[in-house]
């Protein structure tokens, strides 16, 4: 008998009441709710690859793969199938049981890109890890291609609230994001979806975002939580670096609100120290990209994370384990 109920009918209230609670006091809940429902010993490890780079047409103001902005981005097409599946061995060798492939498109589109992208799914599936997807918005019928093809789970952010939205994207709408993720979750698809802070939102943005996630017929099964990496030549490269507390008081109100979720601690990893990291872990993050790049951006090493683990005695999440149902 679980203390904790899954509830998907939190209010705005009550959401802001969790989320206004005291630092200490946040973390001992969340890290109690965690330990009901999860291995606090176990961290999911995900690897991100960049299987097509730069060149994109939407207007992100965040993302420096937008075509607008004058960034450094190395712009390149769809990666070679035999260049990811190295890249996704490199991976696995290292301890990684996700493997993600991320393209800088808007939208899946129905043709030759897609059907290697589809390959490129079927080759990670066979190598035993669970293969993940970011690749824009996409259809039912897509959804059920990736399927079908072996993705274990897409990846598609709502970013920030509904009201902030539009201060940040204007090429997409927030119910076509919403659409992508029932598409996502009608083909059988786990679902990823999270969000950034630091994107000039308010504390009441960024409880309005955990509104929606939570309100979802189901939540979603991983939750990334991402501080903005502020990059030189994209409209947001002079923000103020986000806060760490405000990172852990968002993972601790995401464990709460989101029990079984996967909490993972994505972007902003490579500017925390270890003792940063493992308070994240303590308020119930239970997972994490590893490997030197976030698409993009800077990212903590093999190396570096395996050190980690070592000191706080943690160990790799097995791939395909599920997590406690009621």
């Amino acid at each position: 008998m679980q203390d904790v109920q899954i509830r998907h009918d939190w209010t705005l209230e009550e959401i802001k009441a969790i989320y206004n609670t005291p630092l200490l006091e946040l973390v001992y809940r969340a890290a109690t709710i965690h330990r009901q429902y999860q291995d606090t010993a176990e961290v999911q490890v995900c690897t991100l690859l960049s299987i097509k780079t730069g060149g994109c047409p939407e207007d992100c103001a965040y993302c420096p793969q937008a075509a607008r902005y004058n960034t450094d981005i190395n712009v390149h097409g769809l990666m070679k199938k035999e260049d990811v599946l190295s890249y996704a061995q490199k991976a696995k060798d290292a301890g990684s049981t996700r493997f993600c492939m991320g393209a800088a498109w808007r939208e899946i589109r129905d043709n030759r890109d897609f059907d290697r992208v589809l390959d490129m799914v079927k080759g990670v599936n066979e190598m035993g890890m669970e293969v993940c997807c970011t690749l824009g918005m996409l259809n039912a019928d897509q959804a059920k291609k990736l399927a079908d093809a072996g993705l274990y789970a897409y990846n598609h952010n709502l970013d920030t609230s509904r009201e902030h939205y539009e201060e940040i994207i204007t090429t997409r709408t927030y119910d076509d994001r919403l659409q992508t993720l029932d598409n996502v979750r009608k083909a059988g698809v786990s679902v990823c979806c999270g969000g950034i802070i630091g994107l000039g939102e308010s504390h009441e943005d960024r409880i309005a975002m955990l509104y929606t996630l939570s309100s979802l017929p189901k939540h979603p099964d991983s939750v990334p939580i991402n501080a903005l990496s502020r990059v030189k030549g994209t409209p947001l490269e002079h923000l103020p670096k986000v806060e760490f507390w405000d990172m852990v008081r968002m993972i601790a109100t995401t464990r709460i609100l989101m029990p079984q979720a996967m909490v993972r601690l994505s972007a902003g990893r490579a500017e925390m120290s270890m003792s940063d990291q493992a308070l994240c872990f303590m308020a119930g993050a239970n997972s994490i990209f590893t490997g030197e790049k976030l698409l993009t951006t800077d990212n903590p090493s093999f190396e570096e994370d395996h050190m980690m683990f070592e000191l706080l005695g943690l160990k790799a999440r097995e791939a395909f384990k599920e997590s406690v149902e009621v």
